[in-house]
């Protein structure tokens, strides 16, 4: 193929647009027989990167090998499980459930990993990824109200309960991370670090991180003057500088001792 009658721009977008290791290949061996300079700097990109989604598509294929065994030994929908919010003082509690299939797209997943390690955009783009791919996905949360009167622990595995019923299809198998979700007939494997351990794990972690995020955003609206949009509820400067000037709000968990000590002096927002 003589390459020479195209600009190496032309190239730079066709590498650029490249989403498999096979592609990348084809692309480097093609430009490796171009003599121009540019080209052949090109074609050692375009490897280096098919190497790069290699090592990458081998670690996404670590993250789901248990779910790869589950469904080996019989189970049909396999969910990852879990939730996010548990520290902030405001804001409730939510957890997603996420089954994907079978053989899910890596190339279009990588990056996945605990949504605490991602920046707000790697999460927005794998959670859109993430819906695309998914066969089921269910949400689930429990209100500041349901928080303080149960606490925090029991009402983060109310959420995931939620979220597990919320799907449309019955999971075989639950992957949850460190816990065990009471009152579900689905099989359940608890797994520590489950988020950074496990790829179902990690995607629930992330399509829940981003809902409650985006749900933080808008009741901002509703409660100006707080930075919910900011700090999305945590015990940031900001958010106890606005609680002690401002008062407490009905989105904010009463039995959390900041805000508690807050309507000790009597502040509640109106």
């Amino acid at each position: 193929m003589n390459t020479e009658r195209e600009a190496i721009s032309v190239w730079q977008g066709r590498v650029k647009a490249a989403s498999s290791v096979g592609e990348l290949r084809r692309l480097a061996r093609v430009l490796a027989g171009d003599a121009r300079v540019g080209a052949r700097a090109l074609s050692l990109r375009c490897e280096a990167r098919a190497q790069r989604m290699e090592r990458e598509i081998a670690r996404l294929r670590r993250l789901f090998a248990l779910c790869q065994k589950l469904r080996a030994g019989g189970a049909r929908y396999v969910a990852g499980v879990d939730e996010v919010g548990v520290g902030p003082l405001a804001g409730p509690v939510v957890a997603a459930a996420v089954v994907l299939p079978a053989r899910p797209r890596l190339a279009r997943l990588a990056g996945l990993d605990d949504s605490k390690k991602l920046s707000p955009a790697q999460r927005q783009g794998l959670a859109a990824e993430i819906r695309a791919q998914a066969i089921a996905l269910g949400l689930g949360s429990a209100s500041p109200r349901e928080i303080d009167r149960m606490n925090i622990y029991q009402a983060a595995l109310l959420a995931m309960r939620r979220a597990v019923q919320a799907l449309p299809v019955a999971a075989d198998h639950l992957l949850v991370d460190a816990r065990r979700i009471p009152d579900v007939p689905a099989q359940q494997t608890a797994l520590v670090r489950g988020d950074s351990l496990d790829g179902a794990i990690a995607a629930a972690s992330i399509v829940a991180k981003v809902h409650r995020d985006a749900l933080m955003q808008r009741l901002d609206a509703r409660f100006p003057g707080y930075g919910f949009a900011r700090h999305k509820g945590y015990a940031t400067a900001e958010h106890l500088a606005a609680l002690r000037r401002a008062g407490a709000t009905p989105l904010h968990r009463r039995s959390f001792a900041p805000v508690a000590a807050v309507l000790g002096r009597g502040k509640i927002a109106r």
